[in-house]
């Protein structure tokens, strides 16, 4: 009876678990559009950013986040707060009615599930040929976004990969960006 009980206790906690990853964008890059258009290419961009945080992310320690490789470098929770300003700055640059104006203190867990929510608003946004957005809408030029927070984003998503390589605890072997899904 107690094998059945520890049995019954792992499974549940493994389900749990799974809810939670699937309900948070970016467990596996959303299907592609039919066609190309200037907002579905840059949504792509943003959804295989959102990927690749997920899972840079993705199961991060306490020993993790304090992982830094220098003295005068980031730890990686650092880099994971200045992710979520680049998502902020993204969000609040690219959409005029829907910012992010959070000022509150996150913890690690509240700031990646915000992160991951504005890629995902961004992308949509960008996707919906219907929403408020032109390339000269905010003051500064879409262009420089993609060349400004977008790739630095991306940047600091392999900066936490190998940090918490470093810190013993590497990126899961099974997800294939290529793919933009885990594999078999």
């Amino acid at each position: 009876m107690k094998k059945h009980i520890i049995v019954f206790t792992v499974l549940l906690s493994t389900f749990c678990m799974a809810q939670e990853k699937t309900t948070l964008p970016y467990y596996q890059i959303p299907e592609y559009p039919e066609t190309y258009t200037a907002g579905t290419v840059a949504a792509r961009m943003v959804d295989g950013l959102g990927f690749r945080y997920f899972w840079a992310t993705e199961g991060l320690t306490d020993k993790d986040l304090a992982q830094k490789a220098s003295e005068s470098g980031r730890t990686s929770a650092e880099t994971i707060e200045h992710l979520y300003g680049l998502s902020k700055f993204i969000r609040n640059s690219v959409l005029e009615d829907n910012k992010d104006v959070n000022k509150a203190t996150l913890n690690f867990e509240e700031k990646r599930k915000l992160t991951l929510m504005n890629f995902k608003i961004v992308s949509d946004a960008l996707r919906d040929t219907n929403a408020p957005f032109k390339l000269d809408a905010t003051e500064i030029p879409f262009w420089n976004i993609i060349n400004g927070p977008i790739a630095d984003a991306l940047w600091h998503c392999g900066q936490i990969v190998m940090l918490r390589r470093a810190s013993g605890n590497p990126f899961n072997s099974k997800v294939s960006v290529f793919q933009g899904k885990l594999t078999e």
